[in-house]
């Protein structure tokens, strides 16, 4: 009761008439725009984008779903995207700088399981543009499938954990020093469900993404409670239609595809919006998370 006295009286309740976009402020909304704008800016037309001046950098964003972040990282007011790919990316940084034709944007063939290649590129980063404020872990491969464990070539197993695995703690080890010093980062990694769940004929995947979720849970905690606002996150996406999936035997793709509750798979937009948002300074009181994007495909 005392803390009831104690408080601001309450205000008359607050009804939205009109869109954000087209609100009158000079009519009774004006307060609640004011209001919604201090806590939710990127809802108001005019208000600073969630990525208003950062340096992100996205691994295996010459296509798929790399190139989708980055395209919404880029319309959501990216200062800088960075594409570190050892494909083609002409066609991405054409597509970015449409979509941002003052926004800095840099392609750069980095060999993600390579440390000198990875140092070199994050170096190229802080010297072009200042810092590295957030990095999203899109690069992947799912080597062979279709095969018994017995099957499994050792190579292939190796190189599935050189670029779902060593690249992504290469990635994170280089940047995270500008994190630091900046006071401020956001690392998103792609994992997937089969790390969560496991998926037949697929071992080298499945278990390399089951590292992924872990990676990111030691990252995210690493970086607690020392005065900087850094978060690692992870998303476990089901089957979203990629060059990847579409490079699978279709035996596979609808195994998985069947274990979907929602019956289909994932469309790239829509895993860009749950990256962009474990990436975004709204991702605050997260870390060390995996986030499902799985059409209720969830075991844990």
């Amino acid at each position: 009761a005392a803390a009831a006295q104690a408080s601001e009286p309450l205000e008359p309740p607050l009804h939205l008439e009109t869109p954000l976009r087209a609100m009158d402020c000079s009519d009774g909304n004006r307060r609640l725009a004011r209001v919604v704008g201090q806590l939710f800016p990127s809802l108001v037309a005019g208000a600073a984008q969630r990525f208003e001046g950062q340096v992100c950098i996205v691994t295996g964003a010459a296509r798929g779903i790399g190139r989708t972040i980055a395209e919404r990282l880029a319309a959501e007011g990216a200062g800088a995207i960075c594409i570190f790919d050892l494909a083609d990316a002409t066609e991405a940084v054409a597509a970015l700088r449409k979509l941002s034709p003052s926004m800095g944007v840099a392609a750069i063939k980095v060999e993600l399981a390579n440390e000198q290649d990875v140092q070199r590129a994050v170096g190229q980063v802080v010297e072009q543009f200042g810092k590295v404020s957030v990095l999203v872990q899109a690069a992947g491969m799912t080597g062979k499938t279709s095969v018994k464990t017995h099957e499994v070539d050792t190579a292939d197993f190796q190189r599935v954990f050189d670029v779902n695995v060593k690249a992504l703690f290469l990635m994170a080890k280089h940047v995270l020093p500008s994190m630091l010093k900046e006071g401020y980062g956001r690392i998103v990694n792609i994992a997937s469900i089969s790390g969560k769940d496991g998926n037949a004929g697929m071992l080298a995947y499945s278990s390399s993404k089951a590292a992924v979720i872990n990676l990111t849970k030691v990252i995210g905690k690493d970086y607690v409670n020392i005065g900087k606002d850094i978060t690692c996150n992870c998303i476990a996406p089901a089957v979203v239609q990629t060059a990847m999936v579409e490079a699978m035997p279709p035996e596979q793709v609808k195994y998985m595809t069947d274990k979907i509750p929602m019956g289909r798979t994932a469309k790239l937009e829509e895993v860009a919006a749950t990256v962009c948002f474990a990436a975004s300074p709204e991702c605050s009181f997260t870390t060390g998370f995996c986030f499902d994007c799985s059409g209720g495909r969830t075991v844990y």
